[in-house]
């Protein structure tokens, strides 16, 4: 479905419990877009408010430009009265656990089910994403389990480390694949009132790539 002159914008969120690792997720993600320097992970980051936002542009293997918008939310719980309200708007949503803890794998169908239940069935894609895979010697669930569970619930699953960048790019391209899958075998549709996807116009003629963007910011 390329548009000449324009580029779909989709939104994506990062769901889980709270210390599963979604923000250094994002973070190294983030940083890896051209131009951007790595990023200095610290051991534990401050536990994100509500919601954050972050973007970052994709070409994908059609040519087609892709701005992602990804929002980064709060797992703990006194927070899910704003996550959820952004629920409706987004198109794809990574359901982060850490392999290092067996509850917060096992409240993975409660987050699914949320957004299920605010949105309906035809609206979102999901990737289920193990965290922390470097920790191997604390891992207390398995990769065959979360298989299980991802095809029980119908979708992929990755494991990743942001300390150790390990499949990071890996697990946000497999979701933007999916979900440009979706849009082209008409499993989702865009429409007027919903912000999931939406055409982004280029207004201006590229200029020179700039080396010193905020990590946040999007090179479109």
């Amino acid at each position: 479905m390329e548009v000449e002159g324009c580029h779909f914008q989709f939104r994506i969120a990062l769901l889980g419990d709270a210390a599963v690792g979604k923000t250094s997720l994002l973070l190294r993600y983030v940083a890896g877009a051209p131009g951007i320097r790595e990023p200095e992970l610290e051991p534990e980051v401050a536990p994100t408010v509500g919601v954050e936002f972050y973007s970052r542009a994709l070409q994908l293997r059609d040519g087609l430009r892709v701005k992602l918008q990804l929002w980064d939310t709060a797992g703990h719980e006194r927070f899910r009265c704003i996550t959820r309200s952004f629920y409706r708007h987004m198109v794809g949503a990574l359901l982060v656990f850490d392999v290092t803890n067996r509850e917060s794998f096992e409240h993975i169908r409660d987050w699914h089910q949320e957004v299920m239940a605010t949105q309906g069935p035809d609206k979102a894609v999901f990737l289920l994403v193990g965290h922390k895979s470097d920790l191997q010697s604390s891992r207390c669930v398995s990769a065959q389990e979360a298989e299980e569970l991802a095809t029980s619930l119908g979708m992929a699953f990755v494991e990743t480390s942001a300390r150790n960048n390990s499949n990071v790019d890996l697990a946000f391209d497999t979701l933007t694949s999916a979900i440009q899958q979706a849009l082209q075998q008409g499993d989702i549709k865009l429409e007027e009132d919903w912000g999931g996807i939406r055409f982004i116009h280029k207004t201006r003629s590229p200029g020179p790539s700039s080396r010193n963007q905020h990590p946040g910011s999007c090179q479109c």
